[in-house]
């Protein structure tokens, strides 16, 4: 257990309902303490953010109260802040905050310049046109420059590149009052707190460890959970069968037992449904097999002015791998992903994409979606009610429920729902499109732990290709079978594994070592004139395998149609043989035919080496 200081806030029997269903958290009680860095845990909707505005003294509880220490003053860093009627980044961090409870007093000029200049931004800065990562750094920065007594952390890490994060967690580990984070990022939670929070089924548990803990102690939670639902089931039957069989007795003590028996029939429900906590079942509809080379990106380059985005980068991609594409805001990460998929032209270089490739692509700012829809209009803009998953019809409230919507959601618009909502929407319509490469901008932002999870395992077992743009380094460990970020000077380097091999290597995004300097030598003898270029048999293979590719991928596409068709069995099971037999030929011919050609253009390129 962590040693903690004095009391700063007692929260107290809060319950909160909306919309006159059942409530967002009833009896909620917890204490911060001076000194305490909790983790705050809880599934999207759960009302995480909602209790942190109570605390902020932005929204009331409908029953419960609040109590502070006298004068404690706390700050909110919310996920979404308001720039509007600010001309400079320090009137920002000095105007006194609506979420600064406990204090009206403009913030000192001096610690707001030094807050900012802390995170990298100018004071003298307009706040208009900025990044995501340069808001997010403002928000932090006008929230610590408050100097608070608690700090409430709403997606910190959103946003923020890897160095950007573990600079704040070094802040965070500095901090002297008590900090309230939520976060979707389980490292950054790892390495910060050392007290837990968790927001299940309405009601709040508190563990007095940090969230490298929370795993192990949320299982014996929810086993002592099955233990006393076992132990109700055995009350319950007993009960039902002196029900059945006290007949005789008196009709009032009758009527009690009733009553008793009904009461334990709902803590039955109650506890069920707390075990049996709603979790995403995300699975990705695959298009046809792509070829075997993906993406196949030769000597690229591309700058803007002076500075050197790429620089001669040369990448392949093959069929099943996940590449995972890190690097600090500004690098060019975005830039990148639009060569590789053909969307930007380099200014020198190459980029082949591979036949029968189907590309769904889910953009930071999730463009995929429509936030004046509803929800049930962008699961099928087409109309009608089912949603083609699997080749099969699913009900569009059936595929909602699995990325945990329910029904009373389906008439919202996108834009009443909250941030991890809205990201679970982009990830139902981008997974409901027939691909075979995933291209994920910053997949994990708001998300819930549980649907982070589901997500990981999805992409971990999906035989298409992946590529993520990701700062969440534990998601990156779990999904990327390579990494590949900017190493300095427009230069990228791609391992293989995650982010902690990435890291190991290169020491995040500068490398640990240089190669080193080549000792003299003396006079060399003379060598034999080597090749520079293939041979006339080898230019002839691999012009013809260049023919015959598209013709297979076709041949394929057309033999695995026909194989869709439920009744081919059936009907001629004969012909379904033949078309299943020579399926398997083709695609062995494709893939013996890509490997010959990648080894002709490995050798072309070995040759073309000075």
């Amino acid at each position: 257990m962590a040693s903690t200081g004095p009391a700063l806030a007692h929260v107290k029997d809060l319950r909160l309902t909306l919309g006159g269903g059942a409530p967002l958290f009833d009896g909620a009680e917890f204490v911060l303490h001076k000194g305490e860095r909790v983790a705050f845990i809880g599934a999207n909707g759960a009302g995480k953010s909602t209790l942190m505005r109570m605390l902020a003294g932005l929204a009331e509880p409908d029953a419960g109260e609040i109590v502070y220490t006298s004068g404690v003053k706390v700050a909110l860093a919310p996920q979404d802040s308001s720039f509007d009627g600010f001309s400079t980044l320090r009137d920002y961090a000095c105007a006194p905050s609506v979420s600064l409870r406990g204090s009206t007093a403009p913030t000192p000029e001096h610690a707001a310049e030094a807050a900012l200049e802390a995170f990298g931004l100018d004071p003298d800065r307009a706040p208009q046109g900025m990044s995501g990562g340069e808001a997010r750094r403002a928000t932090l920065a006008r929230a610590l420059a408050a100097d608070p007594d608690i700090l409430l952390l709403d997606e910190p890490t959103n946003h923020l590149d890897i160095a950007a994060i573990e600079d704040l967690e070094k802040r965070i580990a500095q901090f002297r009052g008590a900090a309230l984070i939520i976060s979707h990022d389980r490292r950054f939670l790892e390495r910060v707190s050392t007290a837990t929070l968790w927001l299940r089924q309405r009601h709040l548990i508190k563990l007095d460890r940090g969230y490298s803990a929370f795993e192990q102690w949320a299982e014996s939670v929810e086993q002592e959970e099955a233990r006393a639902l076992a132990r109700l089931e055995t009350h319950l039957r007993a009960e039902e069968h002196w029900l059945q069989r006290g007949v005789t007795a008196r009709r009032s003590r009758n009527e009690g037992r009733r009553r008793k028996l009904m009461a334990m029939r709902a803590e039955r429900r109650e506890r069920k449904s707390q075990i049996g906590g709603a979790s995403a079942a995300i699975q990705a509809e695959r298009g046809g097999e792509s070829a075997r080379l993906v993406i196949d990106a030769k000597k690229i380059s591309k700058s803007y002015g002076e500075k050197h985005i790429i620089s001669d980068l040369t990448l392949r991609l093959m069929r099943g791998d996940r590449l995972g594409v890190v690097g600090p805001n500004g690098a060019g990460k975005t830039t990148l992903l639009e060569i590789l998929l053909g969307r930007r032209e380099p200014d020198n270089g190459t980029v082949k994409l591979g036949e029968n490739l189907r590309i769904a692509y889910v953009d930071q700012a999730r463009a995929i979606i429509d936030s004046d829809a509803t929800l049930w209009d962008t699961l099928v803009p087409q109309g009608g009610d089912q949603v083609m998953v699997h080749g099969k019809p699913r009900h569009v409230a059936a595929y909602a429920k699995d990325f945990l919507f329910g029904p009373e959601q389906l008439r919202q618009p996108v834009s009443a729902l909250s941030g991890g909502e809205r990201n679970r929407v982009a990830l139902a319509v981008a997974l409901a499109q027939p691909a075979n490469l995933l291209v994920l901008d910053e997949p994990t932002n708001d998300l819930d732990m549980d649907t982070l999870d589901a997500l990981e395992e999805m992409l971990a077992a999906y035989d298409g290709t992946v590529i993520l743009v990701s700062h969440d380094r534990a998601f990156l460990d779990g999904v990327a079978t390579q990494i590949i970020g900017p190493i300095g000077n427009g230069r990228w380097a791609e391992t293989p594994g995650g982010w902690a091999d990435f890291e190991r290597e290169y020491g995040g995004v500068t490398p640990k070592r240089q190669p080193a300097a080549p000792k003299p030598q003396g006079p060399a003898a003379a060598q034999p004139k080597r090749p520079t270029k293939l041979s006339y048999k080898d230019e002839r293979r691999a012009a013809e395998i260049d023919a015959l590719l598209p013709k297979l991928a076709q041949e394929i596409e057309a033999l695995e149609q026909q194989m869709a068709d439920p009744e081919l069995f059936a009907r001629d099971p004969k012909r379904f043989a033949q078309v299943n037999a020579r399926l398997d030929a083709a695609r062995t011919e494709r893939d013996t035919a890509e490997a010959e050609w990648l080894d002709i253009e490995l050798k072309r390129e070995a040759l073309s080496q000075p």
